[in-house]
């Protein structure tokens, strides 16, 4: 139970305790602590029945996504055992210890290791060992102590372990299936055809004759060192400097396989089981061991809270769960290698202070519509292949500097039929005469990209009509011819016209989309 002594007034501490949830317009208990059990209340009663049985029980709201935090946190904290953990929500914790457990003296030392970590927290554990993840689940939830024989206990375990619904349970116990050794006995054809295909593949998964996956909530990173002590650290100044030589031994590693990390996340377990984690991620490769203990300083001073070591760190781990290639550089004479790593460096250290997402660029977009064709990325990741669009030298700019989002419309007082451009305009309440011009050119909308949208249309043929669709994206609507234009007092402008003039149709609309410089 999250709930645990430590967190609790010395009066509450030895009264029964329950979180109650509202079920069905009731308010029911949906977990019980080990005194309330032996009071008689379970699960399902209701909280007046509860009242009425035990009148000073403590009462809690249950909080499901604070249950998953603190299973998440547990989850953490094994992972000092192994990197292969998947949550068996909302109570529970599957293990794959296989290659690991001769690091604590086999399963024994393991689990009465872990079982000492969890009693520091207040937290009772019911564990057990098996072949297959779900034979596992199955006795720590329904056998009381150890098994000394794996399949005889399965075998012995009741029909319940199967997890089927309801209706197939009862089913089972009223065909006299008791336990699951009962069903493993019978032809598992006739089990499929009167109890169904999912009874077949739970006992058969239970019994280790049909895989049984374990999806980790973590994949194991490719690289990451650790250091374990026999007295544990209380100083963060010494954790820091045991993180700096992981960090060298990590380099090395590196090094030798030509690649350099592009995040890096250190890991400290203290002694009562909890767990506190540091990432930081960099804009290129690195392995300059100096350089990312700078930016690890620059997270610690961004945290609200210091690192607490409690009782002492036990171990210490670096994972490098991002690597690119990193080969050796030549400098140049005249320095730009040295100013892009100075601003690259810069970009790292703004981003571990600031929040990953604080610091941001402007990457290039694959399409042809103007205020499309940029997007903002954080600074941090890797821009996208395509290129910017660079102009001829000596040529003026195709596209303004400044765009307005969304464009703004203009009234035109003049202009050519069918294809010119507009004479003279108003714009913020000021005329501008035009006296040169280049265009148009037509740039039409995306047609595979457009998404419907459900709303409420104006009448056909009218101008809102015409916007509204030009806003959906429609391809026909979103046809605009561009002129890039000059005016009197040498003031430049890039301006649309939205439509066609025809006849019988409302006049196109002209809009302002952007300033030269």
């Amino acid at each position: 139970m999250r709930l645990t002594r430590p967190h609790l007034s010395a009066g509450q501490a030895d009264r029964p305790r329950a979180f109650i949830e509202k079920i069905g317009g009731a308010l029911r208990l949906v977990a019980v602590d080990e005194s309330a059990a032996a009071l008689g209340l379970t699960p399902g009663l209701s909280m007046a029945d509860a009242r009425a049985r035990v009148p000073d029980i403590d009462l809690f709201d249950h909080l499901p996504h604070a249950d998953m935090d603190w299973l998440e946190r547990l989850a953490d904290g094994c992972t000092r055992y192994t990197p292969t953990i998947m949550l068996d929500s909302p109570d529970g914790l599957i293990l794959d210890t296989g290659g690991c457990d001769h690091l604590f003296g086999g399963e024994a030392g393991l689990a009465a290791d872990l079982e000492q970590r969890l009693a520091r927290l207040g937290v009772t554990m019911r564990h057990a060992f098996a072949g297959t993840p779900d034979g596992a689940r199955a006795l720590a939830r329904y056998v009381a102590g150890a098994a000394h024989d794996e399949d005889g206990a399965i075998r012995r375990l009741p029909v319940a372990a199967l997890e089927l619904n309801e209706d197939a349970t009862l089913a089972l116990r009223r065909a006299g299936l008791k336990t699951i050794g009962d069903i493993a006995r019978r032809p598992l054809s006739g089990i499929a055809a009167r109890f169904g295909a999912d009874a077949v593949t739970a006992i058969r998964r239970i019994l280790g004759d049909a895989d049984s996956p374990l999806t980790p909530r973590v994949m194991a990173v490719p690289l990451h060192v650790e250091r374990r002590f026999a007295e544990p650290i209380a100083r963060t100044e010494t954790a820091l400097a045991i993180l700096a030589e992981l960090a060298g031994e990590a380099g090395k590693r590196l090094e030798e396989m030509r690649h350099g990390g592009r995040r890096f996340e250190a890991v400290f377990f203290r002694t009562d089981g909890m767990v506190r984690r540091l990432s930081v991620e960099t804009g290129a490769p690195l392995r300059d061991v100096p350089a990312l203990m700078r930016l690890m300083r620059e997270r610690i001073d961004s945290l609200n809270d210091p690192i607490d070591p409690g009782f002492g760190f036990d171990l210490i781990r670096l994972h490098v769960p991002l690597t690119e290639a990193l080969g050796a550089s030549q400098l140049r004479l005249e320095g730009g290698a040295t100013a892009q790593a100075e601003v690259t460096a810069l970009v790292e250290r703004l981003s571990t202070r600031l929040g990953r997402g604080r610091v941001r660029r402007f990457a290039p977009r694959d399409t042809h519509m103007p205020e499309q064709a940029e997007f903002l990325l954080p600074a941090l990741d890797t821009p996208p292949p395509d290129p910017w669009t660079i102009p001829q030298q000596g040529e003026p700019p195709l596209r303004p500097i400044h765009l307005f989002d969304p464009p703004q419309p203009i009234e035109v007082l003049g202009a050519e039929v069918p294809d010119g451009p507009p004479r003279r305009f108003r714009w913020r309440r000021a005329l501008h005469d035009v006296s040169r011009f280049e265009g148009p050119e037509r740039i039409a909308g995306e047609w595979w990209r457009r998404r419907p949208v459900p709303i409420d249309r104006p009448k056909p043929g009218t101008p809102d009509e015409t916007e509204l669709r030009y806003l959906l994206g429609d391809a026909a609507a979103h046809m605009r011819d561009y002129y890039r234009v000059e005016d009197r007092r040498g003031r430049r402008f890039w301006i649309f016209r939205l439509g066609f003039y025809a006849m019988e149709q409302p006049a196109p609309r002209w809009y302002m989309h952007g300033l030269f410089a």
